[in-house]
């Protein structure tokens, strides 16, 4: 593909129970999906554990590196919830209550019936780097924040994803990424691979993703043409269409079913 001048973000996947297999991370799909949307691509994502100076150290390379950060995950109230305090280290900040956060907090927790008490555990919700500009969402009162490029946001998909809505508006991206799926049944890389090299080559500004699946009835081949120009994208994937037919596979518009 051609230089991409468009912004750039990284994700950094925060959690030992992701690393572990307990639970199965579904907030990188919808980031970069989102993210696409907003002409923003993202170029890296990692998955690290609840360890501090990994976090720390995580945290101020990408954020040098990139336009954006996100964060996901460790930001509630138990003893391995760590990633508030670790971003304010590697920003060189203090970490402390957040007066905007705390008022929010303690009067959701009042306000319930029966009434909350807003412990020590709680108030750590509301302890983040000074200066912190809160990301309020839709789901839930505890916010998460940002400071400079880096958006601290929580782990829980329902959660995460009312915050990236939240912050989208805010963010500055350049020309969305368009995607056409094209597959066939039956076909096989071996098969196409030369000829799909060969509309690569024809299509600097475009990218060509194969990707092989497995049915009960049968597999086949399905090709994702992405960039940032319609019409280069568009051409590239009738090429697509061609080879298949050239192959003798009848193509299809989308991803297989």
């Amino acid at each position: 593909m051609t230089a991409d001048d468009r912004p750039t973000a990284a994700l950094i996947i925060i959690g030992d129970e992701v690393l572990s297999g307990r639970t199965q991370d579904v907030n990188l799909k919808y980031l970069a999906t989102r993210l696409g949307e907003l002409g923003i691509p993202l170029r890296e994502a990692r998955v690290i554990p609840d360890d501090r100076a990994m976090i720390v150290a995580t945290v101020n390379e990408l954020r040098h590196r990139y336009r954006y950060v996100f964060t996901t995950g460790g930001i509630g109230p138990t003893h391995d919830d760590i990633t508030s305090e670790c971003v304010a280290e590697a920003f060189g900040l203090p970490w402390e209550p957040h007066p905007e956060a705390w008022e929010l907090l303690a009067r959701d927790y009042a306000s319930r019936t029966p009434p909350v008490e807003f412990n020590a555990a709680r108030q750590r919700m509301a302890t983040m780097p000074r200066g912190a500009a809160l990301i309020r969402n839709a789901v839930s009162v505890a916010p998460g924040f940002r400071v400079e490029n880096v958006y601290v946001l929580a782990g829980v998909p329902k959660v995460m994803q009312a915050m990236v809505e939240a912050i989208a508006p805010t963010l500055t991206g350049g020309r969305p990424t368009v995607s056409r799926t094209v597959h066939a049944a039956r076909a096989m890389e071996g098969q196409i691979a030369a000829g799909l090299g060969a509309i690569q080559a024809e299509s600097p500004d475009v990218a060509l993703g194969s990707y092989p699946y497995y049915r009960s009835a049968g597999g086949g081949v399905a090709i994702v043409a992405r960039g940032v120009d319609a019409a280069a994208v568009d051409a590239a994937a009738e090429k697509v269409r061609a080879l298949f037919r050239s192959l003798g596979f009848e193509p299809r518009e989308g991803e297989p079913d």
